[in-house]
Parts: structure tokens; sequence; C-alpha cells
């Protein structure tokens, strides 16, 4: 049956795939933004002193009054006159009767000193008429009960430890100024002066929306070909970060009329729309034409030469921004940070982000797609000759990248790369970001995500940069890193591991893993057979689809062995990870795989045992003593370890 016309129309649409309308630089886009766009700060709010924490001042603010409002002691002793002390000594010391009266914080005086008294004064306490000095009561002896009388032995001079009135903030006096961010510090003067409610800038209201069928809100049951929508909570939250009010609008699927709806009652009622996601040119992406007839002066930008976030649109429409992101987490991420931030900061009323930087080396050559400024994540660590920047092996669509890096560098547009060695300035994500005590990199295993759980535990951060063993393998001889997670078979000696090392390095035994062929349950492919039959069974069969493992895994090896050189469908299907190999299987999009049998079990696979793989972890020997290292190894030996390890499937070395 020929498809009906609205089918072939959608597919007339994704088949014609819409150009971007022209991609411009980083520079121009945001030149055009700023020119349509003002970025100047919201009008006054007055809010409570309790609600005025990191908020802007719109106006300057003087003291409606003295602070302090009287003349006060700054110690505790006794308020005194100056000239009755004079010629004070050791020879001839001055007795001072005492008054009928003691001045504790919050009590007026009634009584003057007169010449040949004092009155008990706390620290705080009001100076008393006749009163212009404060002599430490350690200064002096009570030499007389009845009257009670005091011994100085020493002279006090004219406004000794008296605070006067007005000396920290005079009526009138302005002391804080508009466009201040109001910190603790801030908090404190105002209370201080008396003031309930404070001038502030209005905060921005940002309304965020996500669009696409295929988002489901966090707490729902995720169907099939469907993910959880992280854009809304990471905007909403960034939103907050910068001095902005969020206004989560929730997911617009993908419909014309109902997100042009949405947009519309947004910009009624908020200072700035941020969409994430409809910026490409997908069968489902209609915010480009909804942007397009909201008003003067309409779409931007579509387009700019970054990587990730070429799909960044920006339109303006009833003096407002509308920012439509990229639905990628990482790609959505940055071209907020470059473009939005700016914007909402400058609404609030703040100054513009700072920066931290650190200089670092890339230990390898990082290829670059020439004509865009490319933005890589990355993770630093120690090398042989200071800071190395590890970049991230994860593209746009990771969740998890802006967590597990420390920062990013740029690559310039104008180059296809960076050679290894070349020095780049790394921007640091995030306040207080430390780098961490241990860094891990080779081969992911939930056994040695337990370990980092525990050394965390301890108080010691440990970066664990998932890029298959012979990735951590060389990152180790390259002293990038403290330990190499890794499962390599040398297929010459049947060992693991342990072949592979250079001189210098060692080997920490870590647990054994069981291997195996993952299938769906029921496949009759690969029912009462061997792992090595059902592999010969399913070359075989034309139909057969296989899911392989990327270059440099340990699974790798396992897999080429197995395979014999062939090369069924599927075999250039190489994801990172056993979760990737496992999903692949269970949703259908390939029979079979290799992958360890804790995660057949997770993702309800049926499994036929290949072997028993070795994962150990290998370190530089001129690194062996480090805390954090010693630490590590320490953990590996102890028998909670040894219980954790087995609750996942897995068996120390020598174990059953």
């Amino acid at each position: 049956m020929p498809p009906d016309p609205a089918f072939r129309d959608r597919l007339a649409r994704v088949a014609r795939q819409e150009q971007f309308l022209t991609v411009l630089s980083r520079e121009d886009a945001l030149a055009r933004f700023r020119a349509a766009v003002p970025h100047a700060s919201l009008p006054a709010e007055s809010v409570a002193l309790s609600e005025a924490l990191g908020r802007v001042l719109a106006e300057d603010i003087a003291s409606p009054i003295d602070v302090p409002p009287f003349d006060r002691s700054l110690v505790d002793g006794f308020a005194i006159r100056a000239a009755d002390t004079e010629g004070a000594g050791e020879g001839s010391p001055v007795r001072l009767t005492l008054n009928a009266e003691i001045l504790a914080c919050g009590t007026p005086p009634s009584l003057a000193v007169g010449p040949g008294t004092a009155t008990p004064i706390a620290t705080g306490g009001v100076i008393p008429r006749g009163a212009d000095a404060v002599v430490m009561v350690e200064r002096t002896e009570l030499v007389s009960e009845e009257p009670p009388t005091i011994e100085l032995v020493r002279g006090a001079a004219p406004g000794q430890f008296v605070g006067s009135a007005g000396a920290d903030m005079a009526l009138g006096e302005t002391v804080l100024r508009r466009a201040s961010l109001v910190t603790a510090r801030e908090i404190g003067m105002l209370a201080a002066c008396g003031l309930a409610r404070v001038p502030v800038v209005r905060r921005p209201r940002v309304a965020v929306l996500s669009t696409g069928d295929e988002l489901v809100a966090p707490g729902e049951p995720l169907r099939p070909a469907a993910i959880y929508d992280s854009n809304g909570a990471i905007v909403a939250a960034s939103v907050t970060e910068n001095g902005g009010a969020p206004v989560p609008l929730g997911i617009v699927p993908d419909d014309e009329a109902a997100l042009e709806a949405a947009i519309r009652e947004s910009l009624g009622a908020c200072d700035l729309v941020v969409l994430s996601g409809g910026t490409s040119k997908g069968a489902g992406d209609v915010s480009h034409r909804i942007l397009s007839r909201l008003g003067e002066p309409g779409i931007l930008v579509h387009g700019v030469a970054l990587k990730p976030g070429k799909p960044l649109c920006l339109a303006a429409a009833e003096g407002k921004a509308i920012v439509v992101l990229p639905g990628f987490p990482t790609s959505a991420m940055f071209t907020f940070h470059e473009f939005v931030v700016p914007l909402i900061r400058a609404l609030a009323g703040l100054p513009p982000r700072e920066e931290a930087t650190v200089a670092a080396t890339v230990p390898q050559r990082l290829a670059s797609e020439l004509g865009r400024l490319e933005f890589v994540m990355a993770s630093l660590a120690p090398g042989p000759d200071g800071l190395v920047a590890l970049p991230l092996p994860k593209g746009s669509g990771s969740v998890t990248a802006f967590s597990q890096a420390d920062g990013f560098f740029a690559v310039p547009a104008n180059r296809a790369g960076l050679e290894a060695g070349e020095r780049v300035t790394l921007t640091r994500l995030g306040a207080g970001v430390r780098p961490p005590d241990l860094t891990i990199v080779g081969s992911h295993c939930l056994g040695l995500d337990r370990l980092v759980g525990r050394l965390a535990e301890r108080g010691l951060r440990a970066r664990t940069i998932w890029v298959g063993s012979s990735g951590g393998l060389a990152a180790l001889k390259r002293g990038e890193c403290d330990l190499a997670a890794m499962h390599l078979l040398d297929p010459a000696s049947g060992t693991y591991n342990e072949p592979f090392l250079s001189p210098g390095l060692r080997l920490a035994p870590g647990w054994r893993r069981m291997q195996g062929i993952v299938h769906r349950p029921g496949d009759p492919r690969f029912a009462g057979v061997s792992a090595q039959a059902a592999v010969r069974a399913a070359l075989a069969d034309p139909d057969s689809v296989m899911v392989n493992r990327n270059t440099g895994s340990g699974t790798r090896l396992l897999v080429e062995g197995l395979l014999a050189g062939a090369r069924p469908a599927g075999y250039w299907n190489q994801p990172r990870s056993h979760n990737a190999v496992a999903a692949a299987v269970a949703q259908g999009r390939a029979d079979w795989g290799v992958a360890i049998e804790s995660v057949a079990r997770a993702y309800g696979l049926g499994f036929l045992p290949v072997t028993r793989e070795h994962y150990d972890l290998a370190y530089r020997e001129d690194r062996r003593d480090g805390p954090a290292l010693a630490a590590f190894l320490a953990l590996l030996d102890e028998p909670e370890t040894g219980r954790d390890l087995a609750a996942l499937g897995f068996s120390r070395d020598g174990e059953a």
C-alpha cells in the first residue's frame, strides 16, 4: 500500500533538509544578538531583607541612622572622666567611687559620671553623661566595698575605648552603591541600618521549554524510543545560578500550533524564552518556522560556526529574546554559556562571569573541523611537565560531560586540530572545582565504580575517564594518569594484561569478570549451545546482526578471536561500553554481542559464557607511594572490597 499524502509530505520535508539560513561566526552572532536585544538591567523591585541575598542593588543606600546610634564602650570596664586620672601611677594611685548602676548592653544610663566617680560598663554599653573615657577592668583594683571604690595606677586619655556615634556609618552616608551584589556582608550592613526592605534589580523571568515528541519528564515511565528530558532541568538550574528566575514550562510536543501557543504565552509572561530542541532540520523541528512569524526582528541567527552548537537559533520579538538551544545536552550547555548567560546576568544587573583559567598541554594530536570554533571538554591530570588536558571521549549528546570535566578549551576555527604537546588555556567549570586526588583511565567496570565510591567516603576524589583498555595503558605510559583499568588478552600467551606492561609499570591484580555472548531470551539460535557454537551459527545466518566493541578495548580482542577474521553484519557498529552492547541487543537493533555477565543480567538478556577475564589495574612504580594511590591499592585488599565485588558477580584473584 502506498503511503498516505501526509506521510509523503513529511518524507519530502526530511529529504529537502532545509539549510541553515547563514552560518555566522561566534563573534558575528553575538554582535547581531546584542544589537537587537538590550543587555541592560531590569527595573527595580523592593524585597524583604531576608530575600535580598544574591541580588543586585538597584539604588545607592544611605544610612537612615548613625551606626552606632550612641557613644559606646569598646571594652568591659568603667566609664570615667579622663581628667580624674591625671598623674596616676604606681606611687600615686587614683581612687574613684563607683556609681550605683551597671551599664549593660541595652541599658540607658540614669546617672552622670561626676568628678571622682566611675560607672561599671559592659562592652557595647552607652557612655553616660560626664564620661569621656573607659578603663579596662583588668587595669583596676577594687580597694573598698563600702563605698565601692576602685584604684587606678595608670592614667587614661580622653576617648580611650570609646566608640563614637556614627563611627561605623553616619546618618545620610552612602554605605552601599548601586549595582553592588548583596552578600552576607551587605546583609549585615543593611540590617545594622535598620532596613527591612531593599531596592534590588528585578530578576529576569526566564521561560524554559523543552521540545520534542521523544521527551519524557523525569519520574514518568520511559516508553520505547524516548529519552528523559535533562535539558529542562539543566537550563533551569543554570538560570538560577546566573541570577535569573526560571519558569519551567515542561515539555511541548513537535506540534506547531501547541509550540507557537506556548512561545507566545511565554513572551507575555517572561523576559526571556529559552527552548531546547527544534533547531536542526529534522522532520519534527518546527521552531524556526514559528519564530519567523512572531514579529520583528524575528530570527537573528540560525547557525553558528561552533562545535558543538552549530544549530543554535537566536530570535527576538516584542523586545524580548527567544533562544532555541540545540537538543543535545553538551551542545545546549555550551551555547547557553556563550549566548544566554551574558544576557541573563545583564538583565539581573550582575557583572559578566569571572572565568577561572589554567594552562595545560594536549597530550595527543587532536583533530578538529576546519571552519568551526570547537570547544573540547577535558579533565586535568598531572603530566611529566605540568598539567595535561585529557579530552573526554563524549560527544554533544552526553549529559555527564559537564559533571565529569574540569573545564574546556577551544580549538580555533582556522585550525584543523592541535598537535601533541601544544599548550591550551582551559576554562574551569564551576566554582571550587579542584583536580582529583587520583586519575583512572581505561575500561569501565561497575566494580571500579564501587571502589571509587568507597574512596570518596574517605575524602579522596577520583576522576575516571573511560577510553578502553589500550587507551588507558597509553595514558599511563605517558604519565597522564595514576591507574590504567584494563583487561587485554595476549593471544600468543593467553595471558591477560601483564604482557602489555612496559618497564616501570606494575600490575595490581583486580578481579575476574565472566565475558560471554549476550542475546535476547527465547532466541532459538542461541538455545542450548556453547558460545563458540552460537557464534558459528550466527556467522552462517545471513539474517543475524551482531554488535561489536570499539578498537582498543579488551572485549574487542575477545570478539576478534571469536570471529576468526569474519566481518558479519553489524561488525562496524562499535560502541564503547558493555551497556551499549546490551542495549543494542535488548532493543532488537542487534541479535548478539559480547559483554560481561552482570550487564547481561541487568538488561534481562540470555548469556553464554566464553571466558573469565582478568580486570586489573596498572600503575607507575614511581607513584606507588603517593597517598591516594597507596590508599586505593590498600582498599583492593580489604575484605569488604571482596564482598562488594562478589555482590556484583565478580571475584578476586584465586577465588571461585
